[in-house]
C-alpha cells in the first residue's frame, strides 16, 4: 500500500483517488461525537450562508467561535450526553473547507484519531491513500500527528501513541482552549485525542454536487 501525506487546501485541491481529510482540532473530532449522539448525515459546507441553505442541525465555527445562529458551534466535548437525531451541516475554517476543495478524489473519508483504527479498516484494501492534513500552513501539527498514527496503522509499523498524544496536547490548536471558554473548552483536547474511542469511520458522498458524510459501522 502507498500512503500519501498531503497538506491544507493545495494539497486537497490536488488528491485524487481515496482521500482522508484529517482535522483533530476540531472539525471531524466534532463530526465523530455528532454522530454517536445519533445524526445520521452531516453535510459538510464551506460557508454560513450555505449552512443556512439547508436543513439541519447546524454546527461549526468562524475563527473558532459559534456562527450566530447555528445550533452548536465546533466543540467536541459540549456534544457528549446529548441525545440528536436526523441530519446536521457543519462548516469550519479547514476541514470541511478541504472536503469541498477535494473534487478529483473518486473516495473522501473523514479522519481523526477517535476514529483512526476503523478508517483504516475500511481503508485497508486500497493501493494508495492520500491523506490531507487540513490544518492552516502555520499550524495544523495535530493533524500531521494523525496521519503519521494512521500511515502507521496502514504500514504496521510501530508508531509511539504517547507521541502522538503528546503532540496534539502541545499544538497551538490545543493552546487555545481555556477553562471557561464555551467555544474552546479545556474538555476538548481531551476528547481529540480519546484514540479509537469511536468503532465507526465516516465517508462522504457528493450528492447532486453537496458533500454529505454518513457513519459506515466496522
Amino acid at each position: 500500500m502507498e500512503i500519501r501525506i498531503v497538506k491544507g487546501l493545495a494539497g486537497a485541491r490536488e488528491a485524487d483517488g481515496v482521500v482522508v481529510v484529517i482535522d483533530v482540532m476540531r472539525a471531524f473530532t466534532t463530526a465523530a461525537y455528532a454522530f454517536d449522539a445519533g445524526l445520521t448525515e452531516i453535510e459538510l459546507v464551506s460557508t454560513a450562508e450555505q449552512a443556512f441553505a439547508v436543513e439541519g442541525f447546524r454546527m461549526g465555527e468562524i475563527g473558532g467561535r459559534l456562527i450566530p445562529g447555528f445550533d452548536h458551534n465546533n466543540s467536541p466535548s459540549r456534544l457528549r450526553g446529548r441525545r440528536l437525531s436526523g441530519r446536521g451541516v457543519l462548516r469550519t475554517g479547514s476541514g470541511t473547507q478541504c472536503v469541498v476543495a477535494a473534487m478529483h478524489a473518486s473516495e473522501v473519508w473523514l479522519g481523526s484519531l477517535v476514529v483512526a483504527s476503523a478508517t483504516v479498516r475500511a481503508l485497508e484494501d486500497r493501493e494508495v491513500v492520500t491523506l490531507v492534513a487540513s490544518g492552516s500552513p502555520d499550524e495544523g501539527e495535530e493533524d500531521l500527528a494523525c496521519a503519521d498514527w494512521m500511515a502507521s496503522l496502514f504500514k504496521r509499523t510501530p508508531c509511539r501513541q504517547q507521541e502522538i498524544v503528546r503532540t496534539v496536547r502541545d499544538s497551538r490548536a490545543a493552546a487555545r482552549h481555556q477553562p471557561g471558554d464555551s467555544d474552546f473548552p479545556l474538555e476538548d483536547v481531551e476528547c481529540a485525542v480519546a484514540i479509537d474511542v469511536f468503532d465507526f469511520a465516516m465517508k462522504v458522498d457528493r450528492q447532486n454536487g453537496a458533500a454529505v458524510a454518513r457513519k459506515v459501522g466496522l
